[in-house]
């Protein structure tokens, strides 16, 4: 029986391995992928991170590299090379379908046969099941419909008019991807053109980000509950900039859809051969309510009940949600505060065994 399974291999599993592995505890990471870093891999071609390098690793590993900001390709090699460097026991291929627990064991239930720990590490992130407006069922078939979590390049994508419904930073790279590939483009949902540059006076954002306390907010204080609660600027892309040009016509939210009709609130349109649902993604940690795990409790955003990652369920942790603790809970570079938390956490109930400490800065 493992001391500790922890279900997902990307950034937050891997950290919380780091951390195990630290303690000397008997631990497996399980993850559905087929490749270390494949949550990453399957993202849209130009992926670039927003955030520097330095502000992209996790415990004990700089992010290295030649480019300032990393690509998705340089992610999902920075986490095999995490993996490799501290010879992390991972098992790939290993979709969990349930949890259950029975006189104070975990049965984590995957691939038609059941594993046993004695606490869980639950590091499946924020982006489950991808959402797509009801009315999208009443769009022809001719029109071609990719959520954001599939869209991979233009390449996908039928000739034509292409709409892409959404406002954050994924949107409006994809929006100004489409839009360079030289066809007319439509963004809805895009509800402000506030936007944050990279550098600012010689510094990057995130030096200054990190040197005003931004980044270590938590949500429970008076600035970090007004941050939670607002969506925030689009970060790298003049978005101003980017809805000015030509080829790209603004409208209003997407509102229905018949046919080949879609309707906007200020218009109608029937050009559209593609659409691209930016529009984020529902949580889903249904299989978490398992026989004997029904003590699992949920806020009104669907995200389990935890403080600081330390469940409400006897053994379960958490890790990765977005907003656990502060803004940057749930990214790359910030999960290695959430990681060490719990970290401390579990070294009060586990006393250190005998292993040589492992830490590796190159």
């Amino acid at each position: 029986m493992y001391d500790f399974i922890v279900i997902g291999g990307s950034q937050a599993g891997l950290a919380m391995g780091y951390h195990l592995k630290q303690l000397g505890l008997n631990f497996l990471i399980v993850d559905a992928g087929d490749e270390i870093g494949s949550a990453w891999l399957s993202r849209w071609d130009s992926l670039t991170l927003f955030t520097p390098k330095k502000y992209n690793a996790l415990p004990g590993l700089k992010f290295s590299g030649s480019r300032e900001y990393p690509n998705k390709y340089d992610v999902a090699k920075y986490l095999k090379n995490y993996v490799a460097s501290f010879n992390l026991p991972v098992q790939l291929n290993t979709k969990v379908e349930s949890l259950q627990k029975n006189a104070g064991v975990y049965q984590v239930n995957a691939n038609s046969r059941t594993l046993f720990c004695r606490n869980v590490i639950v590091a499946t992130g924020p982006f489950h099941t991808p959402f797509i407006p009801g009315f999208a069922a009443n769009i022809c078939s001719t029109v071609k419909q990719i959520h954001s979590r599939d869209y991979v390049n233009t390449e996908q994508l039928n000739a034509g008019d292409t709409l892409v419904v959404g406002g954050g930073d994924s949107a409006v790279q994809i929006l100004a991807e489409i839009a360079d590939n030289g066809r007319t483009t439509f963004s809805s949902g895009v509800t402000s053109t506030a936007s944050l540059p990279q550098t600012l006076f010689g510094k990057t954002l995130w030096w200054w980000l990190k040197s005003l306390g931004i980044l270590s907010l938590s949500r429970h204080s008076i600035l970090g509950k007004i941050l939670k609660n607002r969506m925030q600027p689009v970060i790298g892309t003049n978005v101003k900039a980017l809805l000015k040009k030509e080829n790209i016509q603004v409208l209003g939210r997407t509102v229905a859809a018949n046919g080949k009709t879609i309707d906007f609130a200020d218009a109608s349109i029937s050009s559209i051969k593609n659409i691209i649902w930016a529009t984020g993604y529902n949580p889903d940690f249904s299989w978490l309510a398992g026989e004997g795990s029904r003590d699992v409790k949920f806020e009104q955003d669907g995200y389990p009940t935890n403080h600081r990652g330390v469940g409400n369920s006897e053994g379960m942790y958490f890790i990765g949600l977005p907003w656990m603790h502060t803004r940057g809970s749930a990214t790359l570079g910030g999960v290695a505060a959430d990681a060490q938390y719990l970290a401390d956490h579990i070294a009060q109930q586990y006393p250190l065994n005998d292993v040589e400490l492992v830490s590796c800065n190159a």
